[in-house]
């Protein structure tokens, strides 16, 4: 009897976790999300800014090389100890950017996703090292094509300035709808 007993409290205490398990994934997720959401704010409405002076995409393209990770690391020092936000991608134009390989396969799956048809734009959730790590797709836009769009259709001045920064660049060709990429929260994991 008492064996019996232990294992149907074993059990309620497993099923009691599991159920627990997707509303801490939930709640990490929105708390990751409102970490990315205050950088790409930044960015983004810096980019708009730039792109509304420039309509060639110059201006936006040198803000990007000259100031972007400046901003990332300002909007990182506003956040609580151990929280960190950053962008990667698979066709990287920073190598300060790249991805490592937990990045590669969340962003590996998202693209299989997309090319089945089946991909839902919304946060994955990692456990990576005793940090959760939360991804949102940053799918290309037409404002991105710009300077990431195909190689022939990038105004001259913009590809000479990409080209400077970025001699190793990969991250041209994408088109409308495309996965270009990924922002990541990183937040430790209460023990």
């Amino acid at each position: 009897m008492k064996k019996i007993a232990f294992t149907l409290s074993m059990a309620a205490a497993v099923t009691l976790t599991a159920a627990e398990a997707p509303a801490d994934k939930q709640a990490v997720a929105k708390e990751g999300v409102g970490y990315i959401k205050q950088l790409g704010k930044e960015l983004k409405s810096n980019l708009k800014k730039y792109l509304k002076q420039d309509p060639s995409g110059l201006q936006a393209a040198y803000f990007c090389s000259k100031s972007a990770q400046d901003l990332t690391q300002k909007v990182n020092a506003k956040f609580p100890k151990g929280v960190t936000v950053r962008r990667t991608a698979l066709k990287l134009r920073n190598p300060r950017d790249k991805a490592d390989a937990t990045d590669i396969e969340v962003m590996k799956k998202m693209e299989a996703q997309i090319n089945a048809g089946t991909f839902k734009k919304k946060p994955v959730v990692m456990d990576v090292g005793g940090k959760a790590r939360v991804y949102v797709p940053l799918m290309t836009q037409k404002a991105c094509l710009k300077c990431h769009g195909p190689v022939e259709k990038i105004d001259p001045k913009v590809a000479e300035l990409i080209k400077k920064n970025y001699p190793q660049d990969r991250a041209t060709g994408f088109k409308e709808g495309d996965l270009r990429g990924v922002i990541v929260a990183e937040l430790p994991v209460d023990q």
